[in-house]
């Protein structure tokens, strides 16, 4: 099921949609959070949710918000965790994560919630004042009860859904800084959505393909299987530790072919429109301003 939050005769409601028309299941006060509030409700109570239907729309008509507009805490995000783009990254200059190409432990740091806009929302360039600002098409992992110490076999029985996310990033920042929260939690520089797609319409999450156009050319293609670090991996590593929370979100990684990997550069500008596309889960799409 596609769940989503938006905006819809001047309130926010959440959702979800079919075909091309949304069910509205909730609206006014708390909406905003009805999502994350899934989340900690589990799966099962999606089906009981969805049937307080108040009434349906085009959804042409709406204006999406991200699928969880104010998470409950950072984005967890994985860095080079594609193999090429590891040895992309790496060889770029940028790299003040460790002497290794390809890392040996999954790299993690986090994006600012109030980085997080929705699909169709502006990618506000001028506070990155480097003009150094990049792209990063990820799969998105929420997580759907709280987990702690879990089991590699036992990680996907955990996930809620899936979602897109553009790790926006100002490269020289994050290179100044040298820790990546900077570099990578400028307001707006978060893009998520256009939904959430519930875990169980996914068979199987490896055989999912991102693709990433930057004004219709091609940047970045690849198979999620291709992921260093899967899944599973990613979620027993955090949580052998620290505990993920219902609603956490994971992003997963970017592949190869980022603007830092070209030479010279090829930096985002205002008037640039950023898409990146995951099989079954739709498109996400942000101009450049």
């Amino acid at each position: 099921m596609k769940l989503i939050t938006f905006h819809s005769n001047h309130k926010v409601c959440a959702g979800y949609l079919l075909e091309n028309m949304v069910v509205v299941c909730q609206e006014g006060e708390g909406a905003d959070q009805a999502l994350l509030n899934l989340c900690k409700a589990g799966s099962s109570s999606v089906q009981d949710w969805v049937k307080n239907e108040i009434r349906r729309v085009p959804l042409s008509s709406v204006e999406l918000l991200a699928p969880i507009p104010e998470p409950l805490r950072d984005i967890l995000c994985v860095g080079k965790n594609y193999f090429e783009h590891a040895k992309e990254f790496h060889n770029s200059g940028y790299d003040s994560s460790s002497k290794e190409a390809v890392p040996q432990y999954p790299i993690i740091f986090t994006k600012a919630t109030t980085s997080v806009i929705a699909n169709g929302a502006a990618v506000n360039s001028a506070l990155d004042y480097t003009n150094s600002v990049d792209y990063e098409g990820e799969l998105g992992v929420v997580i759907g009860k709280r987990a702690f110490q879990v089991a590699k076999e036992d990680a996907m029985s955990y996930v809620f859904g899936y979602t897109i996310i553009n790790d926006v990033t100002s490269r020289e920042l994050q290179k100044r800084h040298g820790q990546w929260t900077i570099g990578k939690g400028l307001d707006t520089f978060c893009p998520m959505g256009p939904w959430l797609v519930t875990a169980d319409e996914i068979k199987d999450v490896s055989q999912l393909e991102l693709v990433t156009t930057v004004n219709g050319e091609v940047r970045q293609k690849v198979s999620v299987a291709d992921l260093i670090f899967d899944i599973p991996t990613l979620i027993s590593t955090i949580t052998a530790t620290t505990t993920l929370l219902p609603g956490d979100i994971i992003a997963t990684g970017t592949p190869v072919g980022v603007g830092i990997g070209f030479t010279p550069p090829k930096y985002l500008k205002p008037g640039d429109e950023v898409k990146v596309s995951i099989t079954s889960l739709g498109e996400l799409h942000n101009p450049i301003s």
